[in-house]
């Protein structure tokens, strides 16, 4: 298979070939979902476009909790179904789908009361990992272990002394969930699928009611697209209802959005081993092990403000410092955050009003001829909506299609990624990179990570890390560009890289010299590569400013006071 590169040609040629002749699907969103639903549809043999209107993962999909897992809460509410299907998916990507992406992460669940919440929570995770053998594709993941009050405070000497009697060890999993949607839209690519970020869509074409297609607007270069398709997608999540009134049709459901935040701090700030998962009075809170980091979170609010930016407020941080220095022998403090996320969690509207009440099921419709929704869920189970939404828009297909084989279709990147990881000691000493960097290229772009070092070679100084953000070497600036589709600085400091929560200074740091690295490659005059800064700097001194506020309306004001990023 040859490996899809999403550089500014490719882009623009891909939207010219999608307005040239009419497609089978035509997906709108490029999130988890939207991804994964052109990946299905391209894999059936069918024409397929996909179009964004921003970024990749730009919205939800980059600011989760980056969890692959099952849903072990969910247990408790006794929605087995849920479980159960979350569960095989996370085994599949594990060990098929994207072992390059997705790892391995446990978690200590610690013990309050002696006796009976041992059973209670043990007997939990027992069928929790019961659940995971029995799917097939659990087998790759360690069982849970009891842990006595000292082996628990050996294992995370962060902890307490008197905030357990004991604990639980189990495992999930983890992605960085922007890379994984990125990596996802270019496997689609190799498969066929012509697809374009920062392609708006304004409006949909009508023969009588049915939908026949869209009109897509070029953000970037201007011009409005006229795109065919015999059936149109909208997996826009938490945009849906806003979708589907471009047709004046809100459909047989109805979306709303809950606010998580998590907030970055850095490893020495946490001793430990393990991840932690604590109970809250409304929900679960996870300290998460992230590289040289820890992601805290989430909180799970309702949010009626902007979905663009969704703004974490001082309450929101407090709440999530609060509740985890309630376990903790050191509290961490505002000076200990390097950085915070909002995402919004697209719900499916029930009876309920707490949002955490509301269902992770996921939904797909018909509501008018020509044109599917699919909303709700979770990101661990995205593979199974796209599949969903697919065969749902078969039906309006005059043709026999063939059926869903994305459990057998690894991203790109899976493929030899093993091998490569076995020979990471040869390539170090073949390239001159300590083994350290080369784990991570493989960690990050599995066997794609040999394209990446051919830039090195072509450029040595690209082998150099980034000033200030030296996780990242600067190669894979210039690669997030070449090859993944980003079209400004924003795309590569928060989603390629993870530099804008990664650091105190958020990114501003290497900001110039990121932007002057990336501007061959799209072609930025010194004009533009001084408004991408000057965007950059703006947008993350609007989001400082909105976490000084206290509650969600002056947040969502403050974050307002940073444009988005004009068209070049």
């Amino acid at each position: 298979m040859k490996t899809a590169t999403l550089g500014p040609a490719q882009r623009a040629e891909a939207l010219a070939r999608m307005a040239e002749r009419e497609l089978d699907i035509l997906v709108v969103g490029a999130g988890v979902v939207g991804a994964g639903t052109a990946l299905d549809a391209a894999t059936r043999g069918l024409a397929t476009g996909l179009v964004e209107a921003r970024d990749w993962a730009s919205g939800t999909s980059s600011r989760s909790s980056k969890l692959i897992h099952g849903g072990l809460r969910y247990l408790e509410m006794l929605d087995f179904a849920l479980v159960r299907e979350a569960l095989k998916e996370r085994g599949l990507l594990l060990e098929r789908l994207a072992p390059h992406l997705v790892k391995p992460v446990p978690f200590l669940y610690p013990l309050r009361h002696k006796g009976w919440e041992r059973w209670y929570a043990g007997s939990g995770v027992a069928l929790y990992d019961g659940m995971s053998i029995s799917s097939g594709h659990g087998r790759g993941l360690p069982v849970h272990r009891h842990l006595s009050h000292k082996r628990a405070l050996q294992v995370a000497p962060c902890l307490k002394k008197d905030a357990l009697v004991g604990a639980l060890q189990y495992y999930d999993a983890q992605m960085d969930d922007a890379r994984y949607v990125a990596t996802m839209v270019r496997t689609a690519a190799a498969y066929g699928a012509q697809v374009a970020n920062r392609a708006r869509v304004v409006g949909f074409l009508r023969e009588g009611e049915r939908v026949v297609g869209a009109r897509v607007e070029d953000v970037e270069g201007g011009g409005t697209y006229e795109i065919r398709a015999r059936q149109v997608v909208n997996a826009t999540g938490v945009w849906t209802d806003d979708t589907q009134a471009l047709i004046n049709e809100r459909g047989q459901f109805h979306v709303r959005a809950s606010k998580g935040i998590h907030l970055v701090v850095p490893k020495d700030r946490i001793h430990s081993t393990t991840g932690l998962i604590l109970r809250t009075e409304k929900s679960v809170l996870f300290v998460i092990p992230w590289g040289r980091h820890w992601i805290v979170g989430t909180t799970d609010t309702d949010w009626d403000l902007d979905k663009a930016h969704p703004a974490a407020s001082s309450a929101d941080i407090d709440y999530l410092l609060e509740h985890v220095n309630s376990v903790l022998a050191t509290p961490l403090t505002r000076d200990d955050v390097e950085g915070v996320y909002a995402g919004l969690r697209p719900l499916l509207a029930g009876e309920s009003d707490a949002t955490s009440k509301l269902s992770r099921e996921h939904t797909v419709a018909h509501p008018v001829p020509g044109l599917v929704v699919v909303a709700g869920g979770k990101y661990t189970t995205y593979r199974v909506m796209a599949k969903d939404a697919v065969d749902e828009a078969v039906h309006g297909l005059d043709q026999r299609v063939a059926d869903c084989v994305t459990e057998d279709v690894p991203l790109v990147g899976a493929e030899g990624y093993k091998a490569l990881w076995n020979a990471r000691a040869r390539i170090a000493a073949r390239t001159g990179l300590h083994v350290a960097r080369i784990e991570h290229l493989l960690n990050r772009y599995g066997s794609l990570t040999e394209e990446l070092l051919e830039l090195v070679v072509a450029d040595p100084s690209l082998g150099e890390p980034l000033t200030s953000a030296d996780d990242y070497l600067r190669a894979e600036a210039v690669y997030a560009c070449t090859h993944e589709g980003a079209r400004h600085l924003d795309d590569v400091l928060t989603r390629r890289t993870r530099i804008s929560i990664e650091t105190f200074d958020r990114g501003t740091r290497c900001a110039r010299e990121v932007a002057e690295l990336i501007a061959p490659a799209l072609g930025w005059d010194a004009g533009q590569i001084d408004r991408e800064v000057a965007h950059y700097e703006k947008r993350v001194e609007a989001e400082r400013e909105s976490q000084r506020q206290p509650d969600d309306l002056t947040a969502d004001a403050a974050r307002l006071g940073a444009p988005d990023i004009v068209p070049l």
